[in-house]
């Protein structure tokens, strides 16, 4: 396991590597890496790409060079807008997320965002994640499917649709406390007593019986949480009372 030592000495080897580029313009720590920070964390940093230098251009000399000085090994791409995010991962397990972006949309898509030289441009706005206006729609169709999957015999399928539909119900809760709804970053912060009404929702193994009631747990607290219209909650709650067995609602 890499320590809070090596990771600091990697990251300011890549923020001189980026000083040194002539097509980087700008650079700035993001994520963790610009507050936060714990024993475990990764680094997180995003350049601004030279105007009429594709990002392409960059990361591929980047990419090269971590490959063979610091024996990264790339885990995926994730083009977003003009961005693209590539995911390294160096030995002692220390994860290297680095993002490219052209010098007129460079810039804070989020709190987490400290400039270390140049200048920003302007960012678009960031849209909204696709799921996160429809939480609980998505989450009871979560639980349809576990109950399909319960119903053909299909124990390791259902287990996923049960733990898909309490993640959208513990999203929920976080929404509601203003705590972060991406990734479980603020599961761990919901208060005791919401965490606890979800614990159940954990499949402990794949038989019939168990998973019929961790779904029910989870349909529960999906609708414990829902943001949905009274009477819409009202309606599923009978219908989801039909697939549930035992029902804790």
């Amino acid at each position: 396991m890499f320590s809070p030592e090596d990771r600091e000495r990697i990251r300011e080897q890549f923020i001189e590597k980026a000083r040194g580029d002539s097509h980087v313009v700008a650079a700035a720590a993001v994520g963790s890496s610009a507050g936060g920070e714990d024993r475990w964390s990764d680094i997180d940093l995003t350049f601004g790409v030279a105007e009429g230098v594709p990002v392409e251009v960059v990361l591929a000399p980047w990419t090269q060079s971590l490959e063979a000085d610091f024996d990264a090994v790339v885990l995926f791409d994730l083009p977003v807008r003009s961005t693209i995010y590539r995911v390294f991962l160096l030995p002692g397990i220390l994860q290297v997320d680095l993002s490219f972006t052209p010098a007129a949309a460079f810039g804070a898509l989020g709190p987490r965002f400290h400039l270390l030289f140049g200048e920003v441009g302007q960012p678009p706005a960031s849209a909204p994640l696709p799921w996160s206006d429809n939480l609980f729609g998505i989450g009871m169709h979560h639980v349809v499917r576990a109950h399909v999957c319960i119903e053909r015999g299909r124990p390791w399928q259902a287990e996923y649709w049960i733990h898909e539909a309490r993640d959208n119900a513990l999203s929920l809760a976080c929404r509601r406390l203003g705590l972060d709804v991406s990734h479980g970053r603020g599961y761990d912060q919901l208060p005791p007593e919401v965490r606890e009404g979800f614990a159940g929702a954990l499949v402990r193994d794949l038989t019939e019986d168990e998973l019929r009631r961790a779904l029910a747990v989870a349909a529960a607290g999906l609708l414990r949480e829902a943001d949905a219209p009274a009477e819409v909650v009202a309606q599923l709650r009978t219908r989801v009372a039909e697939l549930c067995r035992p029902t804790p609602f």
